[in-house]
């Protein structure tokens, strides 16, 4: 089988790391089939697409929508390194899952507005499918309301035509959508468990994702209840694509 690749974001170890565990332990995969790229690191080199299965994008704490002067150097890179490989994935139609980061990059890509309007605290919310989700193979088996947990400051306000929206929750309409048959973008997140989302609160409890002294109260709203559908996202990607 060819790997998969997973391009993560996060400066910070104990979360970059965890995150890689929880995609190895969620997809199935081990680390020689999940081979982690993490792009704030250095330059991103050229992907042979022939040569993998799919590509998989992590989250992190950099917003498609901010103004570009409040953009680090690294993060214009990222997105321009980024851009250039959503070139060739959408052209390709190859198989591509973006969890969280994935919607302000894939969308921005591909004309969607990206804006503040539909963020969503860090939380538990029920995420509904689409008609067009219930019908995509990414999402069969999954019951046609689930509970995923958020947390973004930004999301898709308005999506082009071309893209089919799959998901929504109450406060945000664009949960998940798809371009083209392969190319896929959740805004929740596929990859994580109560003790995976607990780390990241204490780790970024500094970047503006909820108010000082909330940090006890906002460990409580992910412990509400169980969190189990969305990891299968992952399996049936591996499935569906590994060659």
């Amino acid at each position: 089988m060819l790997p998969f690749v997973l391009l993560a974001t996060r400066a910070e170890d104990v979360p970059a790391d965890e995150e890689y565990e929880l995609f190895l332990r969620y997809t199935g995969l081990d680390e020689r089939m999940l081979r982690r790229i993490r792009l704030e690191a250095g330059p991103l080199q050229a992907l042979d697409l022939e040569s993998i299965s799919g590509v998989i994008v992590g989250g992190g704490p950099f917003n498609a929508s901010d103004p570009a002067a409040r953009k680090s150097e690294t993060q214009r890179r990222v997105e321009q390194e980024m851009a250039t490989l959503l070139d060739e994935v959408v052209a390709r139609d190859f198989p591509f899952l973006g969890a969280c980061y994935g919607v302000g990059t894939l969308g921005a890509h591909q004309g969607a507005v990206i804006d503040r309007t539909y963020s969503e605290p860090i939380s538990i919310v029920p995420v509904s499918l689409t008609d067009e989700g219930r019908a995509d193979p990414l999402f069969a088996g999954m019951p046609d309301t689930f509970g995923a947990f958020v947390g973004h400051k930004e999301a898709v306000h308005t999506l082009p035509p071309h893209l089919v929206r799959l998901a929504g929750s109450p406060g945000c309409p664009v949960q998940a959508f798809r371009a083209r048959t392969n190319v896929y973008a959740t805004q929740f997140h596929p990859e994580l468990d109560v003790d995976g989302i607990s780390t990241r609160i204490r780790a970024y409890a500094d970047y503006g994702y909820f108010a000082d002294g909330e940090l006890d109260s906002t460990l409580d709203a992910v412990r509400v209840s169980p969190v189990t559908e969305p990891a299968r996202l992952l399996q049936t990607f591996v499935a569906r694509y590994a060659r």
